[in-house]
């Protein structure tokens, strides 16, 4: 069974959050239950694959960076967020309080760690701040983890 994370943007615009959703779908179906998702859950490209590997019957793994990590999220995200951090089969909850960069850094590392392979949601741009995606790819790549970097072909942020 292979073990796959998830890191990528959030903030999707729907035509966007459509077409990535897609591109998951089409990732995963080789796989289909023979594998172990994991994601920290925030909106955009984390709920859309926690989604699908859910939808495929396989387990969801969750990584929480901080105790006042979902407080962090978008209001309208919560009910989401608490239902596939319901069905995770087991969650990784960091030591920290606060949702700050450093806190997703570690979650980020974390999951990496965790996985065999890596899915990246990534426009390919500079990480906006610590914990990014791109920060994320940098340090899958490090430990010569395999990235699958997924984008709409003309998409924007």
């Amino acid at each position: 069974m292979i073990r796959i994370g998830i890191t990528g943007h959030r903030n999707l615009t729907p035509g966007v959050g459509d077409a990535v959703a897609a591109l998951i779908d089409s990732h995963l179906e080789p796989y289909g239950c023979d594998l172990v998702g994991l994601s920290c859950l925030a909106d955009g490209a984390d709920t859309l694959f926690a989604a699908a590997v859910l939808d495929a019957g396989a387990p969801l793994e969750a990584i929480v960076p901080a105790r006042e990590y979902r407080d962090g999220l978008p209001a309208g995200h919560h009910p989401l967020y608490d239902r596939l951090l319901a069905q995770a089969v087991l969650v990784h909850t960091l030591p920290h309080v606060e949702s700050t960069p450093r806190a997703h850094l570690e979650a980020g590392r974390l999951l990496v760690e965790r996985c065999d392979q890596l899915v990246a949601v990534w426009d390919g741009e500079p990480a906006r701040g610590p914990g990014g995606t791109a920060d994320i790819v940098a340090y899958a790549r490090s430990l010569h983890r395999p990235v699958s970097v997924l984008w709409p072909e003309g998409a924007r942020r």
